[in-house]
C-alpha cells in the first residue's frame, strides 16, 4: 500500500448533494489535508436508470461552493483515471475474467424467478435467505447449454467457506464477520455492469486509496470488498465508518424528513454562508475538544484528528446551525451582506431591481439594521416586514405598553419633535428622543418603549433611532397620529 494518504468521495449522480454525503466528502477532505495527502472524487455512475441529468455537475458545484477542493476527478484529471465508473468497463472486464479463470468466480444463469422461489423456500424453512450455490459447479457443457437457451449469466464471487473477516475500524474499533451465511454474491450483472462491491474494490486498489472513510451503512459491504482484495492478493485499505446523522428526535436523517433542510443547494438558496455550513457539518460526528465551536477551514484542517470521530450518532441541531450562521453573518462587510439578503426582498416583491439611488440607500440601511439578528439571508423578509406595512396591528403586549399613563404625553412630544426635523437621520432622531426626555421628565422604558411600540408595533428590535430613520418621516408621523388619535 502507498505510504501517501489518498482518500476518495465517490457519489452516484442520482441526486443533489445531501447533508450526509457532504459530511462524508468533508471528513475525507479534512483527513487528507491534515495528513498532507490527496482527496479524490470518483463518480459511480453505473446505475444508469437512477442517474439524473445534471446530477454529477450538481455534486461538484456544491462541494466547490462549500469550499471542498479536490486533487483528482473528472474535471481536473489525474494519473489514475478515468474517474467515472462508466468509462472503466474494460478495466473491470480484465479483472472479473481473471477471477473466472482462477475459479474464484463463476457464471450463474439463475433467473429472477428462480432466485425468488429459492428465497421463499428458505424463509418457509426459517432460514436466512442466501444464494444456494446452485450454479457454482456447472461444467463448460452445462454452461453452453444454458446459453443456448438464451439465458444470460451474471457472475458470482465464490465466498470462501468458514472464514472470519476482521478489520480495525477507524471509528468503531475491531469488527468481524463470518463468511458463513453470506452466500456467493454477484459481481457482474447480466447486462455486463459490475456491481458496487466489485467495482469499488477494483477502483480503490487501482487509485491507490489508503483509507476508506464512509457512512456506517457500508459496514456490511466491507467483508465483501475485503474478499475481492484478498482474491487478487492486494493490500487492504484502512476502513472507517462514521455514525449516522439523526434529527432532534434521534431518528435517522431521512430525505423525507421535512423538519430539516436536506440539500446543500437549498442552503445556498436561503442565503446561508458556505464557511458557516462547512464549520457546522465538520462538527456532525467529530469533536475538536474544548468549548470553541467556530473555526475557519484552515483551522479545521490543522486540528482534524480522526481519533476524535464520534462513536455515537450525530444530532443535527437546527438551532445551532442558525446560531453559527449568524456568527458568520455578523462578521460580513455590508458589501457582502447586501447580495446575501437583497435578492430575497426582491423575490418577495418588497423592492424592485430598478430602485433609484435614494431607495437603494434606504434598503441598504434597512439590511444593515438587522445584521446582528439575521440567521440567514432569506430571513430578512420576515425581519423587515414592519417596514413595508401601511398599517400596524398591535398585539396584547404592545397594547399594554400603549395603555401606560405617561404614553400620550411622550408620543405627542415626540410627534412635535419629528414634525420640526428637516434632516431625518438617526442622529437627529436620537436628539429628538433626548428632547422628549427633557420636556416630559420620562426616561428608560417609560420613554423608549411607547415610541418603539407606537411606530413599529414591537416591544423589542434593532437600534431605535436607526429604525425610525429608515422608516422615514412621513410613515413615522402617520403612525404616531394613528396611535394618539
Amino acid at each position: 500500500m502507498t505510504s501517501e494518504v489518498r482518500v476518495r468521495y465517490a457519489p452516484s449522480p442520482t441526486g443533489h448533494l445531501h447533508i450526509g454525503n457532504a459530511r462524508t466528502a468533508l471528513f475525507n477532505y479534512l483527513f487528507a489535508k491534515n495528513q498532507g495527502g490527496k482527496f479524490i472524487i470518483r463518480i459511480e455512475d453505473t446505475d444508469k436508470k437512477r442517474n439524473i441529468e445534471g446530477g454529477e455537475q450538481s455534486q461538484l458545484k456544491y462541494l466547490n461552493w462549500l469550499g471542498i477542493n479536490w486533487d483528482e476527478s473528472v474535471d481536473v484529471g489525474g494519473e489514475y483515471g478515468p474517474y467515472r465508473q462508466s468509462e472503466r468497463t474494460d478495466i473491470y472486464k480484465k479483472y472479473y475474467e481473471e477471477l473466472l479463470e482462477k475459479g474464484l468466480a463463476y457464471k450463474c444463469f439463475c433467473t429472477e424467478e428462480d432466485l425468488e422461489k429459492e428465497r421463499e423456500e428458505q424463509l418457509a424453512r426459517g432460514e436466512t435467505p442466501q444464494y444456494s450455490g446452485k450454479h457454482a459447479s456447472l461444467t463448460v457443457d452445462e454452461q453452453q447449454e444454458l446459453e443456448g437457451q438464451g439465458l444470460k449469466p451474471s457472475i458470482r464471487f465464490r465466498v470462501p467457506a468458514k472464514k472470519e473477516y476482521r478489520f480495525n475500524d477507524m471509528v468503531k474499533g475491531d469488527i468481524s464477520f463470518e463468511s458463513e451465511g453470506m452466500g456467493d454474491f454477484v459481481i457482474v450483472k447480466k447486462d455486463g455492469t459490475p456491481t458496487y462491491n466489485f467495482a469499488v474494490a477494483v477502483d480503490d486498489h487501482l487509485m491507490k486509496i489508503s483509507h476508506v472513510l464512509r457512512g456506517e451503512d457500508h459496514i456490511s459491504n466491507t467483508p465483501k470488498q475485503m474478499m475481492i482484495y484478498e482474491a487478487f492478493g492486494w493490500d487492504i485499505p484502512v476502513f472507517g465508518h462514521m455514525t449516522l446523522i439523526v434529527n432532534e428526535n434521534r431518528k435517522k436523517l431521512s430525505k423525507r424528513d421535512e423538519s430539516i433542510i436536506q440539500f446543500i443547494e437549498q442552503y445556498e438558496e436561503l442565503g446561508y454562508l458556505p464557511d458557516a455550513l462547512f464549520n457546522f457539518i465538520s462538527l456532525l460526528g467529530w469533536s475538536p475538544g474544548g468549548e470553541e465551536e467556530v473555526y475557519s477551514k484552515e483551522q479545521l484542517i490543522e486540528i482534524f484528528d480522526s481519533a476524535r470521530l464520534s462513536k455515537s450518532p450525530a444530532v443535527f441541531d437546527t438551532q445551532k446551525l442558525a446560531w453559527m450562521n449568524n456568527q458568520y453573518i455578523k462578521q460580513l462587510d455590508i458589501a457582502q451582506l447586501i447580495p446575501l439578503s437583497l435578492p430575497h426582498l426582491e423575490k418577495a416583491g418588497k423592492v424592485t431591481d430598478d430602485m433609484n439611488e435614494e431607495a437603494k440607500d434606504r434598503i441598504h440601511q434597512l439590511i444593515a439594521l438587522y445584521q446582528e439578528q439575521m440567521s440567514y439571508g432569506a430571513e430578512i423578509v420576515e425581519l423587515t416586514e414592519l417596514f413595508f406595512k401601511e398599517d400596524i396591528t398591535y398585539n396584547r403586549e404592545a397594547e399594554t405598553v400603549l395603555e401606560g399613563e405617561s404614553v400620550p404625553e411622550v408620543l405627542k412630544a415626540f410627534l412635535t419633535e419629528v414634525e420640526s426635523v428637516e434632516d431625518f437621520s438617526a442622529e437627529q432622531v436620537k436628539a429628538s428622543i433626548k428632547a422628549v426626555q427633557k420636556a416630559t421628565g420620562q426616561k428608560g422604558k417609560n420613554l423608549f418603549m411607547p415610541i418603539r411600540v407606537a411606530i413599529t408595533g414591537q416591544t423589542h428590535g434593532p437600534d431605535l433611532p436607526k429604525s425610525i430613520a429608515v422608516l422615514g418621516k412621513n410613515i413615522v408621523i402617520s403612525r404616531l397620529n394613528s396611535v394618539i388619535s
